[in-house]
């Protein structure tokens, strides 16, 4: 990866969704507002300064781009296209959430 770009792997399980009430709602449903994505990284350029390998991050779907390596579908990012990264490296006692 070059400059601030990173790598992600998009969540399985992001498509399919149930309501609180247990109706589900399939990937194909319009949504009134924009819904934002969780996925997992999997590399990052030598200037990206607030995620690491194995982060999940969130972004916006629409400002992605897809790249298909090996016959899986991959997504590059700017780090600065990252809303949030949600680590495992933090100190037990914060929230693990960075916003």
């Amino acid at each position: 990866m070059l400059h601030d770009r990173i790598l992600v792997e998009l969540d399985r399980d992001a498509g399919e969704r149930r309501s609180s009430g247990g109706i589900v709602i399939p990937a194909t449903a319009a949504m009134g507002a924009r819904r934002l994505q969780w996925s997992r990284v999997l590399a990052i350029g030598p200037h990206a300064r607030a995620v690491e390998i194995g982060d999940r991050v969130l972004f916006d779907p629409e400002d992605k781009a897809e790249v298909e390596v090996h016959g899986e579908v991959y997504v590059v990012l700017r780090e600065r296209d990252v809303h949030a990264v949600a680590a495992e490296r933090l100190d037990a006692g914060s929230t693990g959430l960075y916003l």
